[in-house]
Formats: C-alpha cells, structure tokens, sequence
C-alpha cells in the first residue's frame, strides 16, 4: 500500500461538493462502520453552502472532507476502509499543517472512526473531547414502525386521534418528481407558522418540538436544493401525508446499508394537527426503509424541547460524536 508520504499534499484538490457527489461517492460513505447521520451523503449535500463542504478524492481509495464552521477551518474523519484511516488520517493532517498551514480539526468525529485511530496510536497528540449534545439519536426500527407496548400508548392514541379526524380523508404517498410543487408550496407555508412562533422550548400537541433556534433557513435551502437536482431527488426517499388533497406532512431520507440503517434527515408537519408527526413517522419508516434494522433521527443540539421529544420514542442508543484537536502543531 503506497505511503502517505508518497503522496504530494500540494497537488490535493479540494472542490465543492456537487449533486452528483451524492451518488458518485456514495459508496465511500459505507466503507466503514460508522452510525452517525453523516454516514450517509445527503447531509454532506444539504449543509454544503451553509458549512462550505469540499471534497477531495484520493487515489480512489478514500474521499477527505473539509468545512468551515464560524471561520474555523474543520475536516471529517477520512472516508476509506477501516484498515486505510491511520494513513489517510496522517495524509489529512499533513495537508493541514503543510499547505493551510492550520492544526488539524474534526468536528463531528464519529465514535467508531474515533476508536480505530486511538487503537493505531494516531490521536496520541489529539485532545479528543465528546459533543455530548450532538449525539445522534438512535432507534429499533421496527418499534417505530408498529409502536405496540406500553411505553408507545401516548403515540398510538395520538394516531388514533388523527385516523379518527380524518377517517377517508388521508393518504400516505412516495414523492417522485411530480410532487415537487406540493412539498415548495407545504414547506414555504411551514415556514411562515414557524416565523410566527419564533423562539421556544416547548412541545405542541404532538410532544413534538416547535423551537425554531434550529438553522431553519439553511435546511431550507438544503430541501430547495434537493428538490432541484434530480441528480439527489432520485438518489434519496421522500414521503407525504396528504389530507384532503393538500400536502400536510413530508419526510426526506437516506439509507446506509451497511448498517442496515434509516437516516431521517428532514421531518415537517403541521403541529396543530393531532397525530400527524407520529403518522409521517410511522409511515415513512413502513413505506420507505422496510428493510431498515435502526434509524437514526440525528441530535437534539442542546435543546430542551427537542431532547424532550426524541425520548419520547426511546433511543435504543446513541451515535456518540468527538471534537479532535491537534496539541502538537507548531505553526
């Protein structure tokens, strides 16, 4: 296996991250363990402008990744085979320092990457320190799909309440591209209601959270760019809830199949309407990721609300995640 130091760091390229990137380098993603909502390519499509995502292939055999995050120049954990990370870690960090110029800095870094470098003695000169509120959230899949027992009783009535309102006049359907106005026109309609709640930390009736701190605007944009690109639209899963002909609910994801697992990456619903978060839930999972052993519906960013309304449906466990901090560059 070539060498890191075999590789000149000076001719690396880094370029945006485009909508082809979501299929071309899919496969990259599934290299290696890894359950973190990152593990899968569209949120590296989503948050591309607002985190300035560039991608860089090397040799075929790995995919470096860098953002910038409130002016701070921060990369992912190589994306390569598990045996390939301390070669492509150290690759990564001579970039850095020999051509930024800068300390290597992971944001995000998921456990399991995490774990392998410590055990090849790569994060010797690393503060690694956990981002305890961005641990994402996981799921048994097939408990959100059926929600029997007694812990998900709230969830159930709250269903039957809606089946009950809404008896005959609902449907749930797989979005292709002939839906596109529907979820511009729903999303746009979302939004307005979310301006007008403004700040929160509470949970409507659906115990779900309605704190709008989120980077909404950016998640937007993301949604707009999916929508856009049918390069991403064919490569991810959408679903709706229509009620009386009307779009009410949406829920966009994708799937990794190595760990046989759902990432829920964008939820929307009407929050005055009773049931209808846990029915796009539910449905979304039983109509789109059948297949699906665990799903993943990423972090609750420290807030209280949103913490509040992802116990509600009982992580099984979660998707720990790591600032990595270089200690020994001296500039």
């Amino acid at each position: 296996m070539e060498d890191d130091k075999q590789i000149d760091v000076q001719e690396l390229k880094f370029e945006r991250f485009t909508c082809e990137d979501v299929d071309r380098l899919r496969d990259y993603y599934f290299m290696r363990p890894n359950r973190t909502c990152d593990s899968a390519p569209l949120d590296s499509f989503i948050w591309r402008d607002y985190y300035d995502v560039k991608r860089c292939v090397v040799n075929e055999d790995c995919v470096l990744m860098t953002e910038c995050d409130d002016g701070i120049m921060a990369a992912a954990i190589p994306l390569c085979r598990e045996e390939d990370l301390p070669k492509y870690f150290r690759l990564l960090e001579r970039y850095f320092n020999e051509v930024l110029k800068k300390p290597l800095v992971i944001f995000l870094a998921d456990e399991e990457g995490v774990n392998a470098l410590r055990a090849s003695g790569s994060l010797d000169a690393y503060e690694v320190k956990e981002e305890e509120d961005l641990k994402d959230y996981l799921y048994d899949a097939e408990a959100l799909r059926t929600l029997a027992g007694r812990k998900y009783s709230k969830k159930r009535n709250h269903i039957h309440k809606f089946e009950e309102a809404y008896e005959g006049r609902w449907q749930y359907r797989s979005l292709k591209a002939e839906d596109k106005l529907d979820i511009l026109s729903y999303l746009t309609s979302w939004k307005l209601k979310k301006d007008e709640v403004g700040e929160g930390t509470g949970i409507d009736a659906n115990e779900e959270s309605y704190d709008a701190m989120e980077s909404l605007d950016a998640e937007i944009l993301g949604v707009h760019d999916i929508l856009n690109n049918d390069c991403v639209f064919e490569n991810v899963r959408i679903g709706g809830i229509y009620i009386d002909g009307s779009l009410k609910a949406f829920s966009i994801g994708n799937y990794n199949p190595r760990e046989k697992m759902a990432v829920i990456d964008i939820e929307k619903a009407e929050p005055d309407i009773i049931g209808l978060y846990q029915m796009i839930n539910r449905e979304f999972l039983i109509h789109e990721f059948p297949e699906a052993e665990i799903v993943n519906r990423e972090d609750d960013v420290g807030l209280p609300g949103l913490r509040r309304a992802k116990l509600s449906y009982y992580p099984i466990d979660y998707a720990r995640k790591y600032a990595v901090r270089q200690l020994d560059f001296k500039g």
